[in-house]
């Protein structure tokens, strides 16, 4: 687990990559709860621009939050190897489960796949397609988490020539 300064510094990061890369990103103020090898957790606020008419988290907001989760970590591992390899997602499917009626948390815990396939991507002049799951839940006053959606993302990686 990631220490308080290390978390503030890392959500600064993906907060200033959204700021310069993907406005739409920042729009909605996610933040890093735990960054690892194997595990990446962002929670989004529940406020004016994430929510839908009906209260709840806005799907766009939820599409965001799976994105951030599962990018995050995928650049983490690639960082780690030495980089050298872009990503992209290629496709993107949602199962909602129930309406999140609070700040909802993003958890991706595909660190050794995406590991192994950002190896392979390395070893490879071909993109690389695996698929990465990511679960978002929200958080009960009893401290545990209730599943609301989720999430596959083919991640696709290529090594840059």
């Amino acid at each position: 687990m990631s220490s308080r300064f290390e978390r503030l510094k890392q959500t600064f990061g993906m907060r200033l990559f959204g700021w310069l890369k993907i406005p739409l990103l920042a729009a909605v103020r996610p933040s890093v709860v735990e960054l690892g090898e194997t595990r990446c957790v962002v929670r989004i606020p529940l406020r004016r621009r994430t929510r839908n008419h009906l209260g709840s988290m806005y799907f766009g907001a939820l599409a965001i939050g799976a994105d951030c989760a599962g990018g995050l970590l995928a650049m983490d591992q690639i960082k780690r190897s030495g980089g050298n390899v872009s990503l992209v997602f290629k496709a993107f499917q949602a199962t909602f489960l129930k309406r999140p009626e609070s700040d909802v948390y993003f958890i991706c815990d595909e660190g050794e796949a995406i590991r192994d396939q950002v190896r392979r991507a390395r070893a490879s002049e071909e993109r690389i397609t695996e698929p990465m799951r990511i679960r978002a839940a929200v958080r009960l006053p009893d401290g545990t988490f209730d599943p609301v959606a989720e999430f596959t993302l083919e991640l696709s990686l290529k090594r840059r020539s």
